[in-house]
C-alpha cells in the first residue's frame, strides 16, 4: 500500500472518529436534564424512566375546597319562602332539584335550622322554620340574564311547591341590572397572572420541572403537567398553578421527553392577601430561573426584569385595596364565587 494510500486511510478514519464524536456529543445535549439521583442514560433510544422520588414524596392531595353554599344579598338574587309550618330536612333534601344551576350561574336553597337558628344547606334529621332561594348574580361567565332569572324562578318555584312554600321573588330587571353592574365591577378587577419560565440552552425532563419546583413547595396536581403551590389553611384555594405539557408528563418514557417552557399562574381574587401570592410568584420564578438555567418571559416571550416584578406587585396592592373597599376581599368565599 502506498504512503498516500496509507494517508487517505488515517485521515479518513479521523474524519470517521470526528463524525462519531460529534453525534455522541450532540446526542447527549439533546438529551433532557434528568433529576437528581437519576442516571442519565447514554442513549436516547436505551434511556430509563426517571421518576422523581421528592417528587413522588410529595403526591398528597389538597385539602377539597369549602363548596357550602353562603347567600349573600351583595352577589345573589335571593327569594325568601315563608312556611306555614316547619318542614323536615329529609323533605325538603327531597324537593330540591336534580341541577344546582340556572343556565351557567350556581343555584342554591339554604335553610333556618329551627334549633340552631343558622341559615345553613339543608340537612338530613334537622327541621326548618323558613328557607330562601338565590342565584349568582355574575360569574366569569357573565352577568345573570332574564332567561336564567326565569329559569332560577322556576327552580324556586317548583321547590317551594313541594314543601308548601310561598316564594317571593324580587323583581327581574332590577337584578338583571344589578348583575350588569357587578359583572361590570368583577370584570374590570379580575386579574389571572401568568409568568413564562422557558430554558436558555438545554431542554428539562418531567421528572427534572418536578424535582426543581417540589423544591419550591409546589405539589401534584390533578391532571398530569400540573402542579400547585398549596395554601396554608386548609380548604383555600392553590396559591399557584405550574403548568407544563401534558404530552410530555404522559409519555412512555418521561426522560426523553422535552420541555422548554413552563407557566407559573396566580388567579388573584381567589387567593388571600394574606398568603403573600405574588412575592411567592415571583421568588419561586426567580428561584426556579436560576436552578434550571432558564429565563423569565411574558406570554410574548419577551424577557420580564426583575423591576418590572416589583411594579407589577405594587399594582396589585391597589387591587387588593380595592376588593377590600367592596367587601370581596380577595380570597373570601364571595371574591371565591364571583371570580370563577
Amino acid at each position: 500500500m502506498s504512503s498516500f494510500t496509507v494517508g487517505l486511510a488515517i485521515v479518513g478514519g479521523l474524519v470517521l472518529a470526528a463524525l462519531v464524536a460529534w453525534n455522541a456529543w450532540t446526542s447527549r445535549k439533546s438529551i433532557p436534564l434528568q433529576p437528581e439521583g437519576a442516571a442519565r442514560p447514554m442513549d436516547p433510544a436505551f434511556a430509563p424512566d426517571a421518576q422523581d422520588p421528592v417528587f413522588e414524596a410529595a403526591l398528597a392531595p389538597l385539602p377539597p375546597p369549602d363548596r357550602r353554599p353562603v347567600l349573600d344579598a351583595l352577589i345573589d338574587v335571593i327569594a325568601p319562602v315563608a312556611l306555614d309550618a316547619p318542614v323536615s330536612g329529609d323533605a325538603a333534601l327531597a324537593a330540591l332539584p336534580s341541577t344546582r344551576r340556572a343556565g351557567s350561574k350556581p343555584f342554591a336553597v339554604e335553610g333556618l335550622n329551627e334549633a340552631l337558628h343558622v341559615w345553613e344547606p339543608p340537612q338530613a334529621g334537622q327541621r326548618y322554620a323558613a328557607f330562601q332561594a338565590g342565584v349568582q348574580l355574575a360569574n366569569r361567565s357573565g352577568a345573570l340574564n332574564e332567561i336564567e332569572y326565569s329559569e332560577f324562578v322556576m327552580k324556586a318555584q317548583a321547590f317551594a311547591d313541594a314543601i308548601n312554600g310561598a316564594p317571593e321573588f324580587p323583581d327581574m330587571l332590577d337584578e338583571v341590572a344589578r348583575a350588569r353592574e357587578l359583572d361590570q365591577f368583577a370584570g374590570g378587577h379580575d386579574a389571572q397572572l401568568g409568568f413564562t419560565l422557558r430554558a436558555r440552552n438545554s431542554a428539562w425532563s418531567p421528572g427534572y420541572v418536578q424535582q426543581n419546583a417540589a423544591r419550591q413547595g409546589f405539589i401534584a396536581g390533578a391532571i398530569p403537567g400540573r402542579m400547585v403551590l398549596p395554601a396554608a389553611s386548609a380548604g383555600a384555594s392553590a396559591v399557584l398553578g405550574l403548568a407544563f405539557d401534558t404530552q410530555a408528563a404522559l409519555a412512555d418514557d418521561p426522560a426523553q421527553s422535552a420541555i422548554r417552557e413552563l407557566i407559573l399562574s396566580l388567579d388573584v381574587p381567589q387567593v388571600s392577601r394574606a398568603e403573600q401570592p405574588f412575592v411567592r410568584m415571583r421568588d419561586a420564578a426567580i428561584a426556579l430561573a436560576a436552578s434550571m438555567d432558564g429565563i423569565i418571559t411574558d406570554d410574548n416571550g419577551q424577557v420580564i426584569r426583575v423591576d418590572a416584578l416589583d411594579a407589577i406587585g405594587a399594582d396589585l396592592e391597589h387591587l387588593y385595596d380595592t376588593l377590600d373597599a367592596h367587601d370581596l376581599a380577595a380570597g373570601s368565599p364571595l371574591a371565591r364565587r364571583l371570580f370563577s
